[in-house]
């Protein structure tokens, strides 16, 4: 059944990806209605993450976030089907890197990149990263348990020269790009929930306490690789930029977790200046009550 709907899927969305970008915002409305209004996709989970994040002023201010980000994640998936058609070009004139030369000069150094973002703006954009840096780019992923899905997805995300890395395999593939002294820029969004371990984080996101990746922190540590942050910021609808800012060119030199903490710190700011563009649908308090006891 999986396999049947595949087949009817793949040629409606490769259609779809040769719309102009006006007509594929117009199915986006029509899917944004749907979704919202009739199908109420996961709007219970959107709800309880917006008011327990207090991210809105009032009862009116939550609804307007609430609908603004139901309208802009919708265009967020009509724009990665768009990805495989979409030149090179047409990339470029949409979205851009502020702060490039941060990682140019790395690159000249010969210096590899951590490059951490967030599930913010046109967070699949990043995907297009390497037309704009000197550096192989691969992103790590959690694959779908659809596989047919989960192939479908990679080839639409991986049209202009990206790599997905599967979450279980992170720490062997890096360990062989730097054994083959290959100049690499590993991207990670580590914002989403992370698995309650007896090592697990726990830190204050949102007014939370919530347990918190620090893969990035740890693998940057033992390979000393920079480590930089990259804010999503929405230009206007299908533009983007992203904000590069170092945030550890050393980070042996920190103390544990204090790299997770800035990165963490950010994402906070970043969602408090635009909240409706933050991936609502997750269920990122999930382990809420469950943190130990100080």
């Amino acid at each position: 059944m999986k396999l049947v709907i595949y087949l009817i899927l793949y040629p409606v969305i490769l259609l779809i990806s040769h719309l102009p970008f006006r007509i594929l915002y117009f199915f986006s409305d029509i899917t944004f209605y749907f979704l919202y209004y009739v199908f109420r996709y996961r709007r219970k989970i959107v709800r309880f993450n917006l008011e327990i994040s207090k991210v809105s002023k009032s009862k009116e201010d939550l609804i307007r976030i609430e609908k603004e980000f139901y309208r802009h994640i919708t265009d967020v998936f009509f724009e990665m089907f768009k990805f495989y058609s979409i030149s090179k070009e047409d990339i470029k004139k949409r979205f851009y890197l502020e702060n490039s030369h941060l990682i140019e000069d790395l690159a000249k150094n010969k210096k590899n990149v951590m490059f951490m973002a967030t599930h913010h703006g046109g967070f699949e954009w990043f995907l297009s990263i390497g037309h704009h840096i000197p550096h192989f780019p691969f992103a790590i992923y959690t694959p779908l348990s659809n596989k047919h899905l989960d192939s479908f997805v990679r080839k639409i995300r991986l049209k202009h020269g990206s790599k997905l890395i599967s979450r279980y395999n992170t720490a062997e593939y890096i360990t062989t790009q730097i054994q083959e002294k290959k100049l690499f820029l590993c991207g990670m969004a580590a914002d989403q929930s992370a698995q309650i371990r007896s090592v697990t984080y726990w830190k204050n996101f949102l007014g939370v306490k919530v347990p918190v990746f620090t893969g990035s922190e740890r693998i940057a540590k033992q390979h000393d690789i920079p480590v930089m942050f990259g804010k999503m910021v929405k230009i206007k609808r299908g533009h983007y930029k992203v904000v590069v800012e170092m945030l550890s060119e050393f980070p042996r030199e920190h103390k544990d977790f204090e790299i997770t903490d800035m990165y963490v710190d950010r994402v906070e700011k970043q969602i408090r200046e635009n909240p409706e563009y933050y991936f609502w649908t997750h269920n990122r308090f999930k382990h809420m009550n469950k943190a130990p006891k100080d």
